[in-house]
Formats: structure tokens, sequence, C-alpha cells
């Protein structure tokens, strides 16, 4: 039981070290320690090399004593030789770069706003936006270690935490300008029929059956969990832990994306947070301009069926069900595929290894705003579909509008099947 508790203060403890790190204020006290732990991993290197030949002693000393500015400014093409050293987990970066990704989200950032400015820097390495944007950038593309990034930038671990959270910050800025439901003729342009299983496309509009706007759907982003709701002194067995997972130990990632990927809407809430996109479906009743005439939303079972949102039957309903059924079923494989490639691209979200939920947040929001940003500048990557675990989920709030219209639906479409094969 001692050791419980020693455990348990040793995590809180952690955890306040933490709080107090991330943030990276410009407190003094942060700036002396860093440049104490620096004086002393100098001394120790020096003290270790001192017995040895002249020429190595001699090339030692002068890697200590370069001058701190050169190793806190660097031309782009320093900072590549440097990320070669590790060229297995940094090639995806490369290619980025060589084809002006860094450029292009700098060029973006140039004139967003932030609460982020140059005093915060005051003190520490400093870096041009472009060096931040690589940085970051290699950060969330691979599950890189701070300490191993720190290495490759040769940076300070805790001002690698200052930058990346400040390249976030400002990427946050964007949300709007990235993630931006369609209008006019962008709404209604190459959208994708509801039934692709019917021969005879043409007219079904006429008749009323929908296009598709977008998918909605979600993911979940592993984060680590809080340390006051950490059950160190639990008895149960850890693979069972694990499957019971707290539900603050990940985040929601709510979506919706059109037929090209691209990403239409974005909330991310707690892991406790069971809303099935239900703040969605009262904002597009309220504001009906943002659905066009002819054209809906397909969601999984689980989501709120309305108007605006078609859902699948819970239970079969015969041919006529079925044929419905598969018809939204067949959108389905965009949404996953926009997740498949928002983790491929950006690796981290495989597990946030963070306990601040706004933090997290905003790694997440990230990611998701430059998935659409390297969709924009024409890259995309192919990740491979998982589909997630989770538990059955049952039939989600159905509005009377809803009902109607996917029993109308259903009828047209078993309609036109009967009429195509006679």
């Amino acid at each position: 039981m001692d050791n419980n508790y020693v455990e348990s203060a040793g995590r809180a403890v952690l955890e306040m070290m933490q709080r107090e790190w991330e943030p990276l204020s410009q407190d003094e006290l942060e700036q002396r320690l860093d440049r104490t732990v620096e004086e002393i991993l100098e001394a120790n290197l020096l003290a270790k090399v001192q017995d040895q030949p002249g020429p190595i002693y001699l090339q030692l000393s002068q890697l200590v004593e370069e001058p701190q500015q050169k190793n806190q400014i660097r031309s782009t093409t320093e900072l590549t030789t440097l990320s070669h050293v590790e060229e297995s987990e940094s090639q995806q970066l490369t290619d980025a770069e060589e084809n002006a990704a860094v450029q292009y989200i700098t060029d973006l950032l140039q004139n967003s706003n932030s609460r982020y400015n140059q005093s915060r820097m005051a003190g520490r390495a400093r870096l041009s936006l472009s060096h931040t944007v690589l940085l970051s950038l290699t950060l969330l593309s691979k599950r890189l270690s701070y300490r191993s990034v720190s290495t490759s930038f040769h940076l300070e671990k805790g001002n690698i935490h200052r930058i990346f959270f400040s390249f976030c910050e400002r990427v946050n800025t964007l949300e709007d300008q990235q993630i931006r439901w369609p209008t006019g003729i962008e709404a209604v342009e190459n959208l994708p029929p509801l039934s692709s299983l019917l021969g005879k496309a043409k007219g079904l509009e006429e008749k009323g059956v929908p296009r598709v706007l977008g998918v909605l759907g979600h993911t979940r982003i592993p984060i680590r969990l809080p340390i006051g709701k950490q059950d160190v002194e639990s008895t149960m067995p850890e693979v069972k832990r694990m499957k019971e997972a707290h539900p603050d130990s990940w985040l929601n990632l709510e979506l919706v994306c059109n037929h090209t990927g691209r990403l239409i809407h974005c909330r991310i809430s707690k892991g406790s947070d069971l809303d099935r996109a239900s703040a969605l479906r009262d904002k597009l009743k309220q504001l009906p301009e943002m659905m066009p005439p002819g054209t809906c939303l397909v969601a999984r079972v689980g989501y709120p069926a309305s108007a605006q949102i078609l859902t699948p039957y819970v239970v079969g309903r015969g041919p006529r069900g079925n044929l419905y059924n598969r018809s939204l079923e067949a959108h389905f494989y965009l949404l996953d595929q926009a997740v498949a490639d928002l983790k491929a691209r950006f690796e981290r979200l495989r597990y946030l290894d963070m306990g601040n939920y706004e933090r997290a947040k905003a790694v997440v929001l990230t990611a998701c705003i430059l998935h659409n940003v390297f969709l924009d500048m024409g890259k995309v990557v192919n990740g491979q579909v998982e589909r997630e675990a989770g538990t059955q989920e049952g039939e989600g709030e159905c509005d009377e509008e809803g009902v109607r219209r996917r029993e109308a639906i259903a009828d047209l479409l078993y309609k036109e099947l009967d009429s195509e094969s006679t």
C-alpha cells in the first residue's frame, strides 16, 4: 500500500511539473533552469574528454563553445541536414519540404492572428516561422519524442514544447478559413447520388431522392488520462483495464467530409461526451440554407435522423429497407478513408501523450486543418482503413420529419428498382 501512495504522489508531482512546463511562460526560474541544465551537461562533457588526445578535445570544445546564436537561427538547408540524422523517421517531412509544403503553410500563417508573439520567446532560442512549421510538422507526422526532435534541431526540450504549441495556436486561427461548410455553387457541384445501386440514376433527384452533401461520423483519439483520474491502486488485470478505459482517456472527433475527403465540419469533445451530432442537427434545422434543396447528409446508426440527416434502419425492413441501407452504406467508406488518411499523415494522433484536454484538442484541430491544407496542395495519402472497436450503436433520435423522409426515399428507391426489373 505504501508503494502505491508513493507512486501516486510521484505522479501527482510529475503532473504538477508538467502543468508548469507545458504553458512555458517566461518565468525567470524556468529560464534559469534551462541554462543551469545546459551548463551542467556541457561541464560533464568537457570533463569526460579532457583526457582524450588533443584533436578530439579541441573538436568537442569547439562544439560546446559554439555561439548559441548559431544553434538558434539556422537556414532551412541546415535544418534539413540535421533532420537527415533520423532520415528514416523524417522522410515524409523531407518530401513535404521539397514540395513547398512548408512554404505554403508559412504563407497561410503569415497574416494569421495569434496570442503568441515574439515577446514570449525572450531569452530562448528563436526560430523563423518557416523553421517553426518544419519542426511542428515533424512532430505531427511521426510519433517522435520531444527529446528526439530537440536533438535533431539543437533546441532544448522545453523550447520544443513552446514552439509546437505556439504553432498549433496559430494554425487553429485558420479553422473558419480551412474547415468551412460549402455554399453556393461549391455546395451543389459534382455531388454523388444517394444510390449507385440503380442503373438509371437520372431523374431520381426530380422524384425526391437527394444527392449527398457529406458523410457524418466520428473517430476516437487516445490521450493520456489526467493524473487525478488514474486508478493506480486498482487490482484489475491490465488487459481488462485497457478494455474498460476511462472515457477521458480519449477525445471524440466528430467530422463531416465531402466526396473528395475534405473536412467541412469538425467538433472535438471529451470521451465522456456521448452526444452524437445533436448540435449539428439543431444548427441545420435553424439554418436551412446550409443544406441546398435536394441534398442530405448520411450517417451510420446512432446518429439523429432528421430531414437533413439520413440514417439506416436498425432492423431489417425486407428488400425495401435493405436497398435503402445498402445505398447509404456505400458512402460511409468516404469518411472511413478520410479518417485513415488523417491518421496516416499525422501519426501523432495514434496516441497523444498529454493529459491536458485543451492542449490535446488544439493538436487534433491542427491536424484536421492541415489535412485540408494538404488536399488543397494536391498532397494525398492513402491510409489503411481500420474499423474501430466500439459498443453496438442503437437507434439515434428520430424526429417525425426525419422518419417521413427516410420512408419516402426508401419507397422511391424500391419503386425505381422495380421499374428497372420490369
